[in-house]
């Protein structure tokens, strides 16, 4: 398994869905999965639910080209990287919001994410900026809550297990007329482990909540008006460093986290013709306390507005969009007497352009490009271009090249703590080049592909260390970094109640700091991964597992000095779900995380639990 050419695509449990599923970022407009000139991978809400994995990072760690690094036990910090780009690469987009924190260094906080109440998680990898713009430069995580519009229910979850651990939601929808309506409202926390895996130790707990509304009308034929509103938060207690020998040290540290954004749109389609336009508001804050002492505090704010027409002709559609986003960003301390105390604001303005073609049947190709106007350091242009053959007998064909970019966060540009760190304004957006060629056939109860990546990452902004003044600061590299690998897929299908799939995914990621020297290899990207996922329902049984093998990283080690660079060992890590309904409406289930008790970390130094095991009660009522 681990050295095949296995990759995850996983199919919704529903055949009607899973013959004819939608992506929605991997174009300006909807798209059929089969039809998409770029490599994506959709999760429904059915297969999301045979899973029952927490966290929406759980899910993200079986997806193909897809790392994942988690800074401790459950709530830590959660870093996703897809083909080996970096963290805030990677852009997430929760019900059509940019959800990436204006204040954390514009990184997705997917330790704040949850998996209940999603009804898909779709991820499209390779850069989007052409489409999308800044961060989507490894790629794209789209996430939608409940559907307004699947009809009238209630559902509910309780669980409770190890480690004091427990979970629960409730989730809501109802039509009336033309109107849709869905609410959902969720929590799940630990007492969690110690950090730093020392027997004994002080346990670093966390809790995450998060509630959602959705309002969507339909008041004619073609017309479609919507608002949604999400708000996400948590704490996660951690062992910071001593401040005199400054090594890690079971310490009281503790962060809090707030996410709260809403999005409003309105819509028309009718005679080839769709109009759109939606703007959006987001507000986040992050708070760090010693104790119940507060450290220091950020703060940010994105407003995004935007419209989009697109006109079909025959077999051509062209696709116009103007994008404007504003941010603020605020920093606030108390150990260093407000030394650091800061306000910010940047803008940006774009507009894109998108031409499909579907010369034939058998032949389509679609072009992007798209130039971002940014006030505080150089604009930007970014082109995609693909193709997709399909010569029939279930086979597809599709190759693609795309441009990607990653505007500089604020604390790159304005960062400042006293006698440690100065920020650079003179900083340029990181930009990616990539290429991809695949090929895949399907058939009826079996389905395999097999795609091939190149990219080459310039302008990577680095920390850089003075050792005159002892100061620390970020710059452009004048190297170019290099990321290539595999993603390869089986699929089977061999009856209505078992779905089997597997993965396997080879990455080189290297980087390169200074032209002309020696490519490094990245940290915490795996060359080998790998992935085995089952589903089986059987009458009132329903079961499945998971099986994802990361293979071995180099990480960097700072509690010595010098830093070293180490190697962490590869691990299984399995999850396993039985379930058996009471009654139609109400299934009662047990399940458990890293069944195979295995003993890993993600980042060195950084303490994960064992095996743990949940019980719990799943009920729903309506349609």
């Amino acid at each position: 398994m681990m050295n095949g050419f296995l990759i995850l695509t996983l199919l919704a449990a529903d055949p009607v869905q899973a013959s004819d599923p939608i992506v929605v970022t991997a174009s300006r407009e909807p798209e059929r999965q089969a039809e998409a000139p770029v490599s994506s991978t959709l999760f429904d809400a059915a297969t999301l639910e045979a899973l029952s994995l927490p966290q929406a990072s759980d899910v993200l760690r079986l997806t193909p080209g897809v790392s994942v690094a988690v800074s401790g036990p459950k709530g830590s910090l959660t870093e996703v990287r897809i083909r080996g780009a970096e963290a805030n690469h990677t852009l997430l987009f929760v019900d059509g919001i940019r959800f990436n924190d204006p204040a954390a260094g514009n990184a997705a906080r997917f330790e704040l994410l949850s998996s209940d109440a999603l009804s898909r998680i779709e991820v499209v990898r390779g850069p989007q900026s052409a489409l999308w713009g800044s961060e989507a430069l490894g790629g794209v995580v789209a996430v939608d809550g409940a559907d307004a519009r699947r009809g009238t229910g209630l559902s509910a979850l309780g669980e409770y297990g190890a480690l004091r651990s427990g979970r629960g939601f409730v989730q809501g929808a109802a039509e009336a007329g033309a109107v849709a309506l869905s609410a959902a409202a969720g929590a799940m926390g630990s007492a969690g482990i110690d950090e730093l895996g020392r027997p004994g130790g002080e346990r670093d707990g966390y809790w995450t909540r998060f509630a959602t509304a959705k309002a969507v009308a339909r008041p004619a034929s073609g017309i479609e008006i919507g608002v949604v509103g999400h708000v996400v938060e948590g704490k996660s207690e951690f062992d910071g460093y001593d401040p005199v020998t400054f090594q890690r040290a079971e310490t009281l540290d503790n962060t809090r986290n707030r996410i709260a954004a809403g999005r409003g749109w309105a819509s028309y389609q009718a005679d080839g013709w769709h109009l759109s336009a939606d703007v959006s508001l987001l507000g986040s804050s992050n708070r760090n306390f010693t104790g119940a002492a507060p450290l220091n505090r950020t703060g940010g704010e994105r407003l995004t507005a935007g419209a989009q027409v697109s006109k079909t002709l025959g077999r051509h559609r062209v696709t116009a969009a103007f994008e404007h986003e504003s941010e603020r960003f605020h920093a606030r301390d108390r150990q260093y007497f407000g030394a650091t105390d800061q306000d910010r604001s940047r803008r940006l303005d774009a507009l894109v352009g998108e031409w499909r073609a579907d010369w034939a049947a058998f032949l389509a190709t679609d072009v992007a490009v798209r130039h971002d106007r940014f006030s505080a350091f150089k604009d930007a242009t970014t082109l995609r271009a693909a193709a997709i053959v399909s010569p029939g007998a279930g086979w597809t064909l599709h190759a693609g090249y795309g441009e990607g970019i990653a505007q500089p966060t604020f604390y790159d540009l304005y960062g400042f703590f006293p006698g440690a760190f100065r920020g650079n304004p003179s900083l340029r957006p990181e930009r990616s080049r990539s290429a991809e060629l695949g090929v895949a056939w399907g058939g009826r109860s079996f389905s395999a592909s097999l795609t091939g990546f190149t990219a080459r990452l310039e302008d990577e902004i680095l920390d850089v260390f003075d050792p005159v003044t002892f100061l620390s600061s970020t710059a452009n590299a004048s190297g170019r970094s290099r990321r290539r690998g595999i993603e390869a897929a089986l699929e089977f299908r061999p009856a209505r109640a078992l779905r089997l799939a597997a993965n396997y995914t080879y990455l080189d990621a290297d980087e390169q700091k200074a032209a002309g020297t020696a490519l490094v290899r990245e940290v915490r990207r795996p060359r080998h991964s790998a992935n085995l996922v089952a589903a089986w329902t059987g009458g009132r049984l329903s079961a499945s597992g998971t099986a994802a093998y990361v293979g071995a990283r180099n990480d960097v080690n700072f509690d010595v000095f010098p830093a070293q660079t180490v190697r962490l060992h590869p691990y299984v890590l399995a999850s396993a779900r039985l379930g058996y309904r009471l009654t139609k409406q109400v299934e009662l289930y047990v399940r458990a995380e890293n069944a195979f008790d295995a003993r890993y970390q993600d980042a060195v130094g950084y303490a994960t639990a064992g095996r743990t095991v949940y019980a719990g009660l799943r009920l729903r009522l309506g349609d």
